[in-house]
Parts: C-alpha cells; sequence; structure tokens
C-alpha cells in the first residue's frame, strides 16, 4: 500500500531541549548511531538486527545539499524518506529549529511506520516536541 500524498512530521527543539538547534550532519550522525546501536542490539541476539530496523541508505543529491536528504528503502517495504532542517518562530516569538520528515508520493506505509519510529528516537534523544504524521504530539522535553 502507498501513502497517497506527500505527509509530514516534525521533530521540533525548544529552549528547554537538550539541543537548541541541529545541523542536518548532526541529523544523519544520530541516525548512524541508532543503525550502530541496533546492529550491537543484533550482534547480542545473534542476528542482522540493524538491516531490518533500519533498512535505508543515506542518500544525498546535489539540489538539497545542506537542507535535505533522502533515506533510500533497501527493498519492496520500504521506499523514500525525506529529512531536513529548518527554522521557524514559535508562538511566544523564540526562533527554534526543527527536523522535517517526509513521505514523498509512492512512500508506503512501512516508510509511515519507519518514520514515526525515527521521529520518536531523534525526538527522546533531544528531548523535543515530536508531531507525528497521524498529527498527534509527544512531548519529551520538560514543559513550563
Amino acid at each position: 500500500m502507498h501513502v497517497p500524498l506527500a505527509e509530514s512530521a516534525y521533530i521540533k527543539l525548544a529552549e528547554n531541549s537538550d539541543k537548541p538547534s541541529v545541523t542536518l550532519d548532526e541529523v544523519k550522525d544520530q541516525l548512524l548511531h541508532y543503525k550502530e546501536q541496533l546492529s550491537l542490539t543484533g550482534r547480542q541476539l545473534g542476528w542482522d538486527y540493524a538491516e531490518a530496523a533500519f533498512p535505508y541508505t543515506i542518500e544525498q543529491k546535489s539540489e538539497g545539499e545542506g537542507v535535505w536528504f533522502y533515506l533510500k528503502g533497501k527493498n519492496e517495504l520500504y521506499r523514500y524518506i525525506v529529512m531536513g532542517v529548518g527554522r521557524e518562530t514559535a508562538e511566544d516569538g523564540a526562533e527554534r529549529t526543527y527536523v522535517q520528515v517526509v513521505l514523498p508520493d509512492g512512500s508506503t506505509i512501512g516508510d509511515k511506520n519507519k518514520g514515526n519510529e525515527f521521529c520518536k528516537y531523534l525526538g527522546k534523544v533531544w528531548k523535543a516536541e515530536v508531531h507525528l504524521f497521524n498529527g498527534r504530539v509527544i512531548y519529551y522535553n520538560k514543559q513550563k
């Protein structure tokens, strides 16, 4: 099954997050760290858990350099997830960084599930506010 139109989820960093801002390279590094953690878990279990839990390669196109990259699926269950970094003005007037996770046309339900999983992981690590694809919001940061 395919996701019909592009959908977005967000990881929003606030001043009470562990990281006040992130770069695109930091997002890539954190995903690679996540994959490494999964690989270590797999070794303990005796199977290649990293390939099952992170079935993507990180790809960069020249037109997205410094703005976005995409995760390319390694099998028919997973196709594409696009990730980018931006800035917005919050309701209190403060500038904050966000990571946008996009399911482009042609993405699968597997991509949507993995996208939510990656958003939750990054949100938890950075103590951020996570807006999932279904509109649900998870606050990993301390609320005032």
